[in-house]
């Protein structure tokens, strides 16, 4: 059984592509995304380092047991 092309069969994209094709470069270049504020990352970063390790150290013994037994149902009761 021949194999489908996974070309697309619209005539506009298709012309499209010939034109670029011809003339060596895109003819709608593709948009940049917007770069992010680095001042507003490093914030960002600063407060998510230590959210997790700041709860695990308010956790008592007994909450952190319950939330690995909760986890483990979770994780192994889908079988």
């Amino acid at each position: 059984m021949p194999k489908r092309s996974s070309k697309t069969l619209d005539p506009m994209k298709n012309a499209l592509r010939v034109v670029e094709a011809a003339t060596g470069g895109a003819l709608h270049p593709k948009p940049r995304k917007p770069r992010k504020n680095p001042h507003a990352v490093a914030l960002g970063r600063k407060g998510g380092l230590k959210g997790g390790a700041a709860r695990a150290a308010n956790l008592t013994a007994e909450q952190r047991s319950h939330i690995a037994q909760a986890a483990a149902r979770a994780r192994w009761g889908k079988k």
